[in-house]
């Protein structure tokens, strides 16, 4: 009988699993950026019954479910956009990739970014071409325009707003992008609902754009819903891989419920992005650290010793992500999700009191 180390692939055995930090008791995450709200209790109770009525001894047939109409109305996507559901944004991500892997073809991503770009190229045998962007983590329009031109990749992925930077690049020059790309761009908008601008309202216009979003980030990670939208030509092709029965009852319900509720959401929202503003310029007068623009709902933070600043947060039970050692551009970073303003108060304590 053959070993294990015979017949998996050599390369997934040289892999590690996406790490998924342990929240130690007590602890307030602020690691992944999921909202710090919970519907208030009514709504809970309310949801709960609905949850209770979902069909959930039959399969969902997302064909006929009113699910995707009402998501289109909602977030105001375009008519021309057809739509596709995935089991959060990763498993669309996954899918965009199986699509083109084929001998020759290269993904490209601008790095720092997020790791499920790279990760998903690698398990389909896909090369994948990073460009780097500057030093203060902005765009260099035009090494990627080179890099494009070089390389001729067939699917481009780009955050708009960046993870883990929180960078949103200039409109003009990711218009610049499209234009040049060859193939398949997704603009991937996870944090698209923190930011000043978006792609969606041209989503459908043309074959190669494609919008990515997700409900993770506006207070709905635990319901692992991501959307994509597309041109019909594109988004047919894709349906074909999608797994028959991707969604299941109780997500679908319950996001139904929070398009309902959609004011409640973006009040959230608004909130979140007045805190992040807040904690931003708090940040801003601790001379020791450099904190970076941000249009998401989170703050990458360089300080002088990113290990001792997680461990300091720790100490104080608050989670953080440590992104020293992900990217040559994030030496000594951290990332925070913006949290409740009390939440946002702690952390420019902890930070003062270690740097001020």
């Amino acid at each position: 009988m053959n070993t294990l180390t015979d017949i998996i692939r050599p390369d997934i055995q040289a892999m590690q699993a996406y790490p998924v930090a342990a929240l130690p008791q007590g602890c307030l995450k602020l690691d992944a950026m999921e909202s710090p709200y919970d519907f208030p209790p009514a709504m809970q109770q309310e949801l709960g019954a609905r949850l209770v009525q979902a069909p959930i001894r039959l399969y969902p047939n997302i064909a006929t479910d009113d699910f995707i109409p009402q998501l289109k109305t909602t977030f105001a996507i375009p008519d021309a956009a057809h739509v596709v559901l995935g089991n959060g944004s990763d498993e669309l991500i996954q899918l965009l990739t199986m699509l083109v892997a084929q001998p020759n073809a290269t993904i490209m991503g601008i790095e720092p970014t997020f790791v499920m770009y790279r990760h998903n190229a690698a398990l389909y045998g896909m090369p994948y071409v990073s460009v780097d962007a500057n030093a203060d983590l902005s765009l260099n329009l035009e090494r990627t325009l080179q890099a494009i031109a070089e390389h001729q990749p067939a699917l481009l992925f780009l955050a708009y707003p960046n993870n883990p930077t929180g960078t949103r690049y200039p409109r003009e020059a990711v218009e610049q992008i499209i234009a040049a790309a060859p193939g398949l761009v997704v603009i991937d908008e996870a944090y698209g609902a923190f930011s000043a601008d978006s792609f969606l309202p041209q989503a459908g216009s043309q074959d190669k754009l494609l919008v990515l979003r997700t409900f993770s980030k506006i207070g709905f990670a635990g319901l692992r819903l991501g959307y994509l939208s597309g041109s019909l030509n594109v988004i047919e092709h894709l349906r074909k891989i999608v797994p028959p029965y991707n969604m299941n009852q109780l997500t679908l319900t319950a996001a139904k419920y929070a398009l309902q509720h959609n004011d409640w959401v973006q009040e959230n929202v608004t909130r979140l992005k007045m805190e992040r503003e807040i904690l931003f310029a708090a940040l801003e007068d601790i001379e020791a650290i450099k904190v970076f623009p941000s249009e998401a709902n989170f703050l990458t933070v360089r300080v002088p010793d990113a290990a001792a600043c997680f461990e300091a947060f720790l100490q104080h039970k608050m989670l953080i992500k440590k992104l020293h050692g992900m990217h040559p551009l994030l030496a000594q970073c951290v990332r925070i999700t913006i949290g409740r303003p009390e939440d946002n108060v702690r952390i420019a304590g902890v930070l003062r009191q270690l740097y001020a």
